[in-house]
């Protein structure tokens, strides 16, 4: 860390007469954690320097040497925390391990983040990559749910039910749209800048807010910091927001769709006047290597057992391993609207909020540059373009889908994984490691009894 960044810091701390020095990292899995430290004089020399020690297997991970792990503040990260009741100012931290050197910790997101965007200048030539995120959660009024031994359920009520067209919905009838637009200046006081914000299709209280262009290790920064900021608002407000991919039988679910394009020396690289959708050859292969690699893909894009009740045919769910310009029932959209050639791009449409959006974001860009390395080709694998209802025409015995569930898709993780361990970036700790929690996951719900279970079976 330079003197400079170190002085910027010190500067916040005096004009905002901060009280508490904020750490927040994430777990294996995606999950926020943090710890608080009282400031005093010099805090942040001594920080940088020695960080603070934590359980790294507390936090799901590996143990490689063991489990003891430090904490180091990224101070470009500063922020003041909304949310504390005391003067607080916030870092994200790298994780590194005890020895002398304080190695960077394999499994860190963080640093697996500027591992891929280095292997993607020396592959490609690109400098840097590009990622909007469009963040989809239900508002609810209240929220009740327990699960034991003899009993399960949950309880969600909603201030909202249209019969459809609840896309885009105006008030009266759209009930949070301040609640959004107090959200979007609180984000914007966090350094994210949002696109726009509106109602979506769900039914019983459906919200999208998608945010501008930023780089691989930002963007990834901004989705967590961003379900930050909604869930403690919300918690003001005394409301209750959720990212689950399904939360409700027979209504939308939410999706984490991200747009994506690389540039260099701030030209897109993925522009070519004339080209279907203006896609150059090279943004082709990153659709091929991405569309090639979904199923594995999936383990990290759509991690949870709930993320495959989304994933079903309806509902605007991109189950099809095929690309075209304005589909949305393919993985892969070329939105028709971008008029702009620096903003050409395409959108992958699979992931969901359930996802950690480091492992997320680096596994989909190392998909791609593999594309690049084996010049696969869309077109010639088979995957479009498709520009019509192909779910409902002669192709679709030609097209190949996304796995149907969590496990399907650790299978195919477990088959094709090389394009992940390129660069050494996903080592076979990591996977190993994100394989077994993600079983554990399974077998937790697997052996679970199912309130519907009992509508069907209990007099059978």
């Amino acid at each position: 860390m330079s003197k400079k960044q170190i002085q910027y810091c010190k500067e916040i701390i005096k004009k905002n007469k901060i009280e508490f020095i904020d750490l927040k990292a994430n777990d294996l899995t995606g999950r926020l954690h943090h710890i608080t430290l009282p400031y005093y004089e010099n805090i942040l020399d001594r920080l940088v320097t020695e960080g603070v020690g934590f359980d790294g297997s507390s936090y799901g991970f590996k143990k490689v040497e063991n489990s003891d792990m430090i904490l180091v503040p990224d101070l470009d990260t500063a922020r003041i925390d909304p949310f504390r009741d005391a003067p607080t100012l916030s870092f994200y931290s790298h994780i590194v391990l005890t020895d002398e050197k304080r190695t960077p910790f394999s499994q860190d997101g963080r640093y697996l983040a500027k591992k891929a965007e280095s292997l993607l200048k020396e592959i490609t030539g690109a400098d840097k990559s590009w990622w909007g995120p469009e963040f989809e959660f239900y508002i609810f009024s209240n929220v009740e749910y327990d699960t034991r031994t003899a009993s399960s359920y949950y309880r969600v009520e909603h201030a909202e039910e249209f019969y459809k067209k609840a896309y885009h919905a105006a008030n009266p009838f759209d009930e949070y749209d301040d609640f959004r637009d107090e959200a979007c200046k609180l984000l914007k006081a966090q350094g994210i800048n949002v696109k726009y914000h509106h109602h979506e299709v769900g039914e019983r209280g459906q919200q999208e807010i998608e945010t501008y262009f930023a780089d691989l290790l930002t963007t990834a920064d901004n989705i967590i910091t961003t379900k930050y900021i909604l869930f403690n608002f919300a918690k003001q407000k005394g409301l209750y927001i959720t990212f689950m991919p399904k939360p409700m039988y027979q209504q939308a679910g939410n999706g984490m769709h991200l747009h994506f394009y690389i540039t260099k020396n701030g030209k897109n690289l993925f522009y070519k006047k004339g080209e279907y959708g203006n896609f150059s050859e090279l943004g082709r292969y990153f659709i091929g290597g991405m569309l090639k690699h979904a199923p594995a893909l999936s383990a990290f894009t759509n991690p949870s057992t709930n993320s495959y009740k989304r994933l079903v045919p309806g509902f605007e769910a991109p189950v099809a391993l095929t690309y075209g310009m304005g589909n949305r029932a393919g993985a892969i959209r070329i939105p028709k609207y971008v008029s702009n050639p620096q903003e050409t791009r395409f959108e992958y449409r699979p992931p969901d909020a359930t996802a950690n959006p480091y492992l997320c974001l680096v596994a989909m860009l190392l998909a791609g540059i593999d594309g690049v390395v084996n010049k696969i080709d869309p077109v010639k694998e088979g995957f479009g373009p498709y520009d019509k209802n192909f779910l409902e025409g002669d192709d679709v015995h030609k097209i190949h889908f996304l796995p149907r569930n969590l496990a399907e898709a650790l299978d195919a993780l477990e088959i094709d994984n090389d394009f992940l361990r390129r660069g050494n970036i996903f080592t076979d700790e990591l996977l190993q490691q994100w394989i077994k929690t993600k079983n554990e996951e399974i077998h937790s719900i697997g052996t679970m009894p199912h309130p519907f279970e009992y509508k069907m079976y209990f007099n059978l």
